[in-house]
């Protein structure tokens, strides 16, 4: 099975709240593909500044990784997505703007104290990453 190399982001604001995207009736986090040329780090700001509309980003730290099967229609098969995450920090101020053309309905900043129920519709995997973040370790 083909490996697809991604990045993204759990953003965190100066209220302790986390970014989330709605895509596809599942909350999910800002991420897409690696492109040529690019580092996971770059990979992983460019995604998320294209998907929320947040300009104003500050790579923290990289928090893992995670994996899973998916359909990928341009390949016509199923592949294996890699995705590299790091902790972001993010402007609550700041307009935030859902990426229609990437079937993102809405971009929301999620209070520390309900994260846990957005991430029942969520996936499964994101729940280890967003532990590791400060979020969870220091607030």
């Amino acid at each position: 099975m083909k490996r697809v190399l991604a990045a993204g982001g759990v953003v965190i604001n100066q209220n302790n709240e986390l970014l989330m995207i709605f895509r596809r009736i599942i909350w999910d986090l800002p991420k897409g593909h690696l492109e040529k040329k690019e580092t996971m780090e770059q990979c992983a700001l460019r995604e998320v500044k294209e998907e929320t509309g947040l300009q104003s980003l500050e790579l923290i730290r990289f928090l893992g990784i995670s994996e899973h099967v998916y359909f990928d229609n341009k390949l016509n098969e199923e592949a294996i997505k890699e995705t590299h995450w790091y902790e972001m920090k993010g402007d609550k101020d700041e307009p935030l703007q859902p990426l229609y053309s990437e079937s993102i309905e809405r971009v929301l900043w999620v209070k520390s104290g309900l994260v846990m129920r957005y991430l029942e519709y969520s996936f499964d995997n994101l729940k280890p990453i967003i532990q590791r973040s400060s979020l969870f370790t220091t607030g």
